[in-house]
């Protein structure tokens, strides 16, 4: 049974963005993350280059623009985080499942992100120290990570980074860090490519890169693509509906979504150019070697950088952009599970915040110990931090979508959708939002479901 979407003075008296500013680069520090840095460039290396950058350019303005709207749109109609979003609509199981699913998969992914930005951190504090031909050996990462309590130490620090950001609520804290972090990721991005793309034979990477070849399109390749924008854009991880819950009526939703659609790609396509030129330059042509996963941004980079020169000052900029990116979207994640806590439970800025630096700590701590003093116990053959990561974005995200898809085709309607967004702005590409909405949306995500969940258990290879 449908129910009318009332909303309180309590909902009208929680945090608020400033405007459209403070919204886009929030979102933008959101979506900006580890999997723009070296996933990105990873896949593009790996399905074509120019063919995979293409690909994604087409999927960002639609599949990706699609889920951004719905999200957004949702969380500013009720202004309310996941949970309360989908509970405006009606009480029943299946509204409930929605909103949590969509709720609890932040609650996951920020503790083992958390542990991976501890190691971004500790790579920092190195190259500050100009440990630089020590970072550069095969040896360190290893060492690192099977050392529990150095590990334990930078996740610790980096978690309490991210909720002292976070306890300062969505103006002083969220969007102040946002507003000065964006500017300086980008300016380091830009540094960091130009220094990448003038090497010896980056060139050559630069256009495998950038121009497209259509030979080397395939099934595999969208399917890579429309995975990494999933990834990439935050979808199904509750923080659209958080952060669109905090827009006032009048901040323009489709020219705020255009920005943010411009500012992820744009640092994605820097990420490429930053990193797939260097590879080249180091390897000789060789793009394989940039399929190494993880490993690229913690063993191929730094080696890198050390053949190149100035190896100590620009592996100190990479990894502070990298952090930045990283502390960006933790926050995000942090933020969307205090929203929860405040809203549902009724808890104070104050205790959301340590609640959510508890179970950050909590169970980011099975994954920190999970290569060294854990690294015995194992969940379908993963440590935790690989289980964690299978869990939520194999599985739990693309139900978390598909759960948003179903709300608005079956419950709240496209139209409705369409009128919040016409509230303070053009709805520019509303047939095209309309049909794939109705028509591919599902296909995509129901495509991204099968094939993560095959590319773990080994049936097909991303």
């Amino acid at each position: 049974m449908k129910k009318e979407n009332n909303i309180s003075e309590s909902d009208l008296s929680r945090g608020n963005f400033s405007g459209k500013m403070g919204y886009v680069l929030s979102v933008a520090g959101s979506a900006v993350g580890l999997g723009n840095i070296w996933r990105f460039p990873y896949l593009a290396a790996k399905y074509g280059g120019g063919t995979f950058l293409l690909v994604y350019l087409i999927l960002m303005i639609t599949f990706g623009y699609t889920l951004i709207i719905s999200e957004t749109t949702l969380g500013r109609m009720t202004k309310k985080s996941p949970v309360g979003a989908f509970q405006s609509f009606g009480s029943t199981f299946s509204f409930k499942f929605g909103g949590w699913i969509n709720a609890i998969v932040p609650m996951l992914i920020a503790p083992y992100y958390c542990v991976i930005g501890g190691w971004v951190l500790k790579y920092l504090v190195a190259y500050i120290k100009g440990n630089t031909a020590a970072v550069a050996q095969d040896s360190y990462f290893t060492s690192f990570i099977t050392t529990g309590a150095s590990v334990e130490i930078y996740f610790i620090i980096f978690s309490l980074i991210t909720a002292t950001i976070v306890l300062f609520g969505v103006k002083k804290g969220v969007e102040r860090v946002s507003k000065f972090s964006m500017p300086l990721l980008l300016i380091l991005a830009v540094f960091v490519t130009i220094y990448s793309i003038t090497r010896p034979g980056a060139m050559e990477g630069v256009k495998y890169f950038l121009i497209p070849d259509l030979s080397k399109l395939s099934l595999m390749t969208f399917v890579a693509a429309m995975g990494q924008l999933f990834y990439s854009l935050s979808l199904a991880m509750g923080i659209l509906y958080t952060y669109g819950s905090y827009l006032k009526k009048d901040v323009d939703i489709g020219a705020s979504t255009s920005q943010i659609e411009l500012f992820d790609t744009g640092v994605a396509i820097l990420a490429g150019l930053m990193i797939i030129p260097a590879v080249f330059a180091f390897s000789h042509g060789q793009p394989e070697t940039l399929n190494a996963g993880p490993a690229l941004m913690f063993i191929t980079i730094p080696k890198i950088f050390e053949s190149m020169g100035f190896g100590t000052i620009i592996g100190f900029v990479f990894f502070l952009l990298v952090f930045v990116a990283a502390i960006t979207s933790s926050i995000s994640l942090a933020e969307t599970c205090a929203s929860t806590f405040e809203d549902q439970f009724k808890l104070s800025r104050k205790k959301s915040s340590v609640l959510v630096a508890l179970i950050i700590i909590g169970l980011g701590s099975l994954s920190a110990l999970g290569f060294s003093s854990l690294s015995f116990i194992k969940i379908i053959n993963m440590n935790f931090l690989d289980f964690f990561d299978f869990i939520t974005n194999s599985i739990m995200m693309p139900i978390a979508a598909l759960a948003t898809l179903l709300l608005i085709l079956r419950v709240v309607g496209v139209e409705k959708i369409a009128q919040e967004v016409e509230i303070s702005s053009k709805f520019k590409r509303k047939k095209m939002y309309n049909f794939f909405i109705k028509y591919l949306a599902a296909i995509c995500l129901i495509v991204i479901l099968i094939s993560s969940i095959a590319n773990v258990f080994g049936w097909i290879k991303l």
